[in-house]
């Protein structure tokens, strides 16, 4: 992986946009209106399309909000937009058999369609027949946080679960001859995302599968953090070749998604032109599995400390590598680099250093976490030095930081793991988030999940010391691991009940 090289997948074509093959990355978003509110939707649907993205993602709970889809459609085609339309459904199988009928893809997540492979069988096979005749592609959407019971009792919550998951129904697919599908493996976790993501196309190759991947980190968060964590798991992915579809999920209004979204193909467009490098990282590092490449300690460097932050003046003790990054491929440079290392068996701690002449902050955001991130995902670096004269330095080391606590290299704040608004979401995200931020931010060791309902929340909250659920309209459910605690908190009150609920367990501070 030293150089660029995208996977060769098939081609999908959803309505009148073709995704994989030699086909532009795609980006899309996902509205967080009602799906019966037809004008709303529409409208959003709009500013969505016109802010780039080149499908558009409806919640759909039940029957009747497949059915109002078809509303939905009738009136973006009145109104000249033909922009695919995909429906996003969960737990129901026969709301899929619906959507199926209006729009031009639905979403099913494997780990709440149907548990037993019989049951698989009767529910999955007749829709995709119906998906057949009615040229509807599918999306197979696993989420780490809502694999089935049965999955969960084998493999337990891991990359190799979520990708059994996703592999049962896609062998359907291979049998029935239907090739209009789409998978996706998603997580909050950014290093579970991307090995579970290199794990699926590895036996997709081995089961001569091509299938086109959408990539996403579910729960980004907002602000710094979301575009930080978006970019270092969808980056890193899109960097290696994989991935021909993308969506950013932030916890801010869907349209703030597409610039991120764009600015992350952008540039990995730009790195695909870059000039090739000689040299192999074969054996380097197992891109399934984390292992922290073995150094010895150096002062505070290496060995088995946190890695470090370090700003653009302060000079390395003896003993430690300086890797300067100063390449268009920066992260195949830093590759070759480090697989040198090892074929000397060099243990030496490694800083890396990039120059950013940028004087715009999401930019800077965006291209670091990118080419950065993908060393502290698979383990091989002991620091991080961004040089960026044009940006105040308090920027550039939150932006340090951020990258390692989006890596699992280092927690040094609260890490809020918010899922992005959708139309199933039972409370303001935005306002909540702040709410709680205002509260919690100064408990640097905890994770706060903070989702909007049920279906991903307390799985993809595994990572989180404590979870504020979504349970009903103006209700909230609280949890201490994935344990829930308390039920049914009237929403004014839940923030207060969150405070006392980590006071109980001795953890503020």
């Amino acid at each position: 992986m030293i150089n660029y090289s995208r996977r060769n997948s098939s081609v999908v074509k959803v309505g009148n946009l073709c995704i994989g093959g030699n086909n532009p990355i795609r980006i899309q978003s996902m509205l967080n209106t009602s799906t019966m509110d037809t004008e709303g939707s529409v409208n959003q649907a709009i500013d969505l399309i016109k802010a780039g993205s080149e499908l558009v993602r409806l919640t759909t709970q039940g029957e009747r909000e497949a059915k109002n889809m078809a509303l939905i459609r009738e009136e973006l085609n009145k109104r000249g937009y033909n922009t695919p339309l995909v429906a996003d459904v969960h737990f129901n199988a026969k709301v899929a058999d619906e959507a199926a009928l209006h729009v031009e893809k639905v979403r099913v997540n494997p780990g709440n369609y149907a548990n037993s492979i019989d049951e698989i069988e009767q529910k999955f096979v007749p829709f995709l027949n119906l998906c057949k005749k009615h040229n509807t592609a599918i999306r197979l959407g696993v989420n780490h946080g809502s694999l089935n019971k049965r999955i969960l009792e084998k493999y337990g919550d891991t990359p190799q679960g979520m990708t059994e998951s996703c592999m049962e129904f896609l062998r359907i697919c291979k049998r029935e001859n239907f090739n209009n599908v789409i998978i996706s493996v998603k997580a909050s976790n950014t290093r579970i995302m991307v090995q579970t993501v290199r794990q699926m196309a590895r036996i997709m190759q081995k089961e001569d599968m091509n299938i086109p991947l959408h990539l996403g980190v579910t729960e980004a968060g907002d602000g710094e953090d979301g575009r930080i964590k978006s970019a270092v798991g969808i980056g890193t992915l899109l960097s290696d070749g994989l991935g021909d579809t993308i969506r950013v999920s932030l916890s801010e209004s869907p349209v703030a998604e597409i610039p991120v979204a764009q600015r992350i193909v952008d540039f990995i467009s730009k790195k695909s032109k870059a000039p090739k490098i000689e040299g192999s990282d074969e054996n380097l590092y197992d891109p399934e599995h984390y292992s922290r490449r073995e150094t010895v300690s150096v002062g505070e460097f290496g060995g088995n400390q946190v890695p470090l932050v370090l700003t653009a003046e302060e000079t390395l003790l003896n003993g430690v590598l300086d890797c300067v990054l100063s390449s268009d491929n920066a992260l195949g440079e830093g590759r070759l680099f480090f697989a040198n290392l090892k074929s000397n068996n060099n243990k030496q701690p490694v800083i890396l250093t990039r120059f950013y002449d940028t004087s715009d902050v999401e930019t800077l955001q965006i291209e670091a976490s990118i080419e950065l991130g993908p060393f502290f995902i698979d383990g091989l670096a002991d620091g991080i030095r961004i040089v960026a004269p044009n940006i105040a330095p308090d920027i550039v080391n939150s932006l340090s930081y951020g990258i390692l606590q989006a890596t699992g290299a280092r927690m040094t704040k609260t890490e809020y793991i918010s899922c992005p608004s959708c139309g199933r979401t039972l409370f303001d995200i935005e306002s909540t988030i702040a709410k709680i931020k205002a509260a919690t931010s100064h408990l640097k060791s905890l994770k706060i999940g903070i989702m909007g309902c049920i279906v991903n929340g307390p799985g993809e909250m595994a990572d989180a010391d404590y979870g504020y659920v979504g349970a009903g309209v103006g209700r909230i459910s609280l949890y201490r691991g994935q344990q829930c605690v308390e039920k049914n908190i009237p929403e004014d009150q839940a923030v207060e009940h969150l405070i006392a609920l980590i006071r109980s367990d001795g953890k503020w501070v």
